[in-house]
């Protein structure tokens, strides 16, 4: 599996972004996906989970009610609506993919990654 992450970019505080994850190699509708971010000198830290029908979902407590996650398993992609947006929410967003149809929050139970889009909140 192949993620292609995409739709980050320079946003004003309180402002939107959509991140899309596009996976080719085979298809993920039974696969569970998150999204994860990272400021450089920090770990990896999990953003949101879905499980593989959209119907389970997962949120770190500081972008719940502002991030929202979904799938559309016909076109084999993820997204991140980002609502609101904070200076704090600066960072690469990264989606990954895991063989299991459950979300989960650690990122060593993800298999497979894409490269990364970076997201950057200033005024």
């Amino acid at each position: 599996v192949q993620l292609q992450a995409s739709g980050g970019g320079l946003v004003q505080p309180g402002g939107s972004l959509r991140l899309s994850c596009a996976a080719s190699g085979r298809t993920i509708g039974s696969y569970a996906a998150g999204w994860f971010r990272q400021v450089p000198g920090k770990e990896r830290e999990f953003v949101a989970a879905t499980g593989w029908s959209g119907d389970e979902t997962r949120y770190h407590p500081s972008v719940e009610r502002r991030f929202t996650i979904s799938r559309d398993n016909a076109k084999n992609t993820i997204y991140l609506q980002m609502n609101n947006l904070k200076t704090e929410d600066t960072a690469v967003y990264y989606c990954a993919v895991r063989r299991f149809m459950t979300p989960r929050q650690i990122d060593r139970e993800y298999d497979y990654w894409g490269q990364g889009t970076q997201v950057t909140v200033s005024s």
